[in-house]
């Protein structure tokens, strides 16, 4: 039996990735206007391999799942306006186009910083673009509350580099 020494069992190195302490760079938009965001999700489909009465399972296809973020919308430059040019590289509605993946795909970069600034992790996200965006509702009764801009976005690959 073994057993463990004090110092062995004490997490004093610890400190915690702080969920409020991150950066953000889409190509176009700002960084200072994002307000929240996810780091990637992704799941990896089950393949069944059955054999007479027994069943096992391997790895299938590496599935990335939707992202929200959330921008706050200045007066200028406007997020609105930018956002809205991203979407139409996807889909011109007044012309009814629709733009190539090279042109409307970009790439992001999301950072996580300790309390010095120090980069602590870094995702780089690849072939990223809309597949809803929310402008936000309006309202009198809400004061002071700055207007929104609500979005989800597919992506094809994510790369934890650090």
């Amino acid at each position: 039996m073994e057993t463990l020494e004090l110092p062995q069992m004490l997490a004093t190195q610890f400190e915690p990735k702080k969920a409020y302490q991150w950066l953000m760079s889409i190509d176009g938009i700002d960084s200072y206007t994002f307000e929240t965001a996810q780091r990637p999700n992704m799941t990896v489909e089950e393949i069944p391999m059955a054999y007479i009465n027994t069943i096992r399972y391997i790895a299938g296809r590496y599935v990335p799942q939707t992202m929200t973020i959330a921008l706050k919308d200045p007066i200028a430059p406007s997020a609105a306006q930018k956002v809205m040019g991203w979407l139409r590289l996807c889909y011109e509605a007044e012309t009814g186009r629709a733009g190539y993946a090279v042109m409307y795909k970009k790439d992001i970069s999301l950072k996580m910083l300790d309390g010095m600034g120090n980069v602590v992790e870094k995702w780089s996200i690849k072939g990223a673009w809309f597949t809803s965006i929310n402008f936000g509702e309006l309202s009198y009764e809400t004061g002071n509350t700055p207007a929104k801009i609500a979005c989800v976005m597919r992506w094809d690959m994510a790369t934890l580099e650090y």
